[in-house]
């Protein structure tokens, strides 16, 4: 056979390595087996000259901070406040007390970005807050949803009092009811039944259902409940979980896909939807409208956001979570202990008491649209983001993100404009806000599809740390069998080793046939610098 030379071309030496494999096969007669005797394909292996590998990493790309005057006057300073007493970035509260205000204003208020055109939008939105676990998303959260709790809490004081009301004129009634059936009785017996109708009649009380108590807020639902709590609070509710990993990975279950199509429908705002269910029955939802807001750990989101980006899962779920933020973790710590700014609290707290007694007043949706400046720049930005996004140089994942972008600029204009008082048309002031805010998303999205990278990368050093539990040619297939975290499939155990080669930690070598036939696995080897280094 040719003897190896080092100066061959990669396709000489894939040629000589596959002719080295076929010449050294040999049938054992006793067993059958195929033996691959591979010494002269280690010293083809080894005299390659390898590049060294290369660090796997890609550090997230940068994300804007927030600016606080982004935010409306009447929020501004107690979001600042919260982050500064509790040492956690301002992104947190921002937007848990943004998702909270659209939860008060429901569907009872709209926008119309266009002049002519009927396209009109619900503000609810969806976010989520990025952080490692002392990262303080969940009393962030809980500080800056205050208001709405507070809320809840009075329309449930009201409901009772109500009800109490309503027990009590319910107990006269039967009283009365008792008195006039005793003078009907009479006015019977004395042969004047006319009368004996006249005064059943004026006590007869038809079946009444029972008041539901008000909500706002939802923690942990099924879709049959929360179907039955928005007919019941047809404005619209605010799911808020600590942990929204857990919501989103229950809808990735076959069994769960109808929950799914639900959350999809409800991220407009503006539809209905009807489920059928033995035993309950049909359930009609009028106005499906929720808004959404929890937190996530990175390491979490980044399996999830990899099933949009591969396709496995992308029906646009992660790209409704448009209010996603995941700022810098705040390097540096200080003892604080200090009260609340009290006028900014008053002045936070006022600002979603208006809104709800506004949302209320209305019988019948308020629409906004814009001024004729607002609506300039709106069309502006909008005609960019659209030449953008249908470019074709964008990933599927970020461009479907971006393409849900006008609904949320336009919520955030009219949110923004509502919570600092305005009644009339959109200002210029709002809008420029809510399109500034869309570019301090925009950075945040970026690095939360880099996610998914991240994700692939992990799966890549827990392969080289393992390396030593795979055979010496190994496949994808010996990877994935071993059920390690986060490469415990064939696409993941690809992309992972992908990466590898990309990197020079491996390279792909010439398969051998397959015993029983059939096409080869691939098959990969280790740079020799690894064993030198190990």
């Amino acid at each position: 056979m040719t003897v190896f030379d080092p100066s061959w071309t990669q396709a000489e030496r894939d040629e000589w390595a596959a002719a080295a494999a076929r010449d050294y096969r040999e049938k054992r007669a006793d067993t059958g087996q195929i033996i691959v005797h591979a010494p002269d394909l280690a010293t083809v292996i080894a005299s390659e000259r390898w590049p060294r590998p290369k660090p796997i990493e890609s550090p997230l790309p940068p994300v804007l901070p927030l600016d606080g005057g982004l935010l409306p006057d009447a929020i501004r300073d107690y979001v600042l406040d919260i982050a500064d007493r509790q040492q956690s970035p301002p992104d947190f509260s921002a937007i848990a007390a943004i998702c909270g205000l659209a939860a008060v204003a429901g569907n009872t208020v709209r926008v119309r970005p266009k002049q002519h055109d009927d396209w009109t939008i619900v503000p609810n939105l969806w976010g989520a807050i990025i952080g490692r676990p002392s990262a303080m998303k969940s009393p962030a959260m809980q500080a800056a949803l205050a208001p709405v709790y507070g809320l809840q809490d009075g329309m449930r004081k009201a409901w009772e009092d109500e009800t109490r009301e309503t027990e009590i004129e319910s107990a006269l009634a039967q009283l009365d009811a008792g008195e006039a059936q005793k003078r009907a009785r009479k006015a019977l017996k004395d042969g004047d039944r006319d009368e004996a109708k006249r005064l059943l009649s004026e006590t007869a009380r038809g079946d009444e259902d029972e008041a539901p108590c008000p909500r706002l807020i939802v923690n942990d639902a099924t879709v049959e409940k929360l179907g039955e709590l928005l007919n019941e609070n047809p404005r619209g509710v605010l799911l808020v979980r600590d942990e929204l990993p857990g919501f989103i990975a229950r809808m990735e279950r076959e069994e769960f896909q109808s929950e799914r199509a639900f959350y999809l429908e409800a991220f407009n705002g503006d539809g209905s939807f009807v489920y059928d269910r033995i035993g309950r029955g049909t359930i009609h939802i009028e106005n499906a409208t929720v808004s959404i807001i929890g937190g996530v750990q990175p390491a979490r989101i980044a399996p999830l956001v990899r099933g949009a980006m591969t396709g496995e899962s992308d029906d646009g779920l992660i790209q409704r979570l448009q209010l996603t933020v995941w700022p810098d973790d705040i390097g540096e710590w200080r003892w604080t202990d200090r009260a609340p700014d009290m006028r900014a609290r008053e002045q936070y707290n006022a600002a979603f008491s208006d809104l709800h007694d506004f949302a209320k007043a209305q019988e019948e949706p308020a629409v906004f649209g814009f001024t004729p400046d607002a609506q300039d720049m709106f069309r502006q930005w909008m005609t960019e983001l659209q030449t953008e996004a249908r470019s074709g140089k964008l990933a599927s994942t970020l461009e479907s993100h971006l393409l849900k972008m006008p609904k949320t600029v336009s919520a955030l204009a009219l949110l923004f404009h509502l919570t600092d008082g305005g009644r009339g048309a959109i200002e210029a002031e709002s809008t420029g806000r809510a399109l500034d805010f869309a570019d301090y998303l925009r950075s945040h999205a970026t690095r939360l599809y880099a996610a998914g990278g991240l994700q692939i990368e992990a799966g890549a050093k827990l392969i080289v740390e393992r390396r030593a539990q795979l055979p010496e040619r190994f496949t994808a297939r010996d990877v994935w069998k071993k059920s390690w975290a986060g490469i415990s499939d064939r696409e993941s155990a690809a992309a992972a080793i992908d990466l590898l080669v990309e990197n020079n930690w491996c390279k792909q070598v010439p398969p051998d046939p397959s015993p029983a036939g059939g096409r080869p696995s691939v098959a990969y080897v280790w740079n020799p610098q690894l064993k030198v280094e190990g």
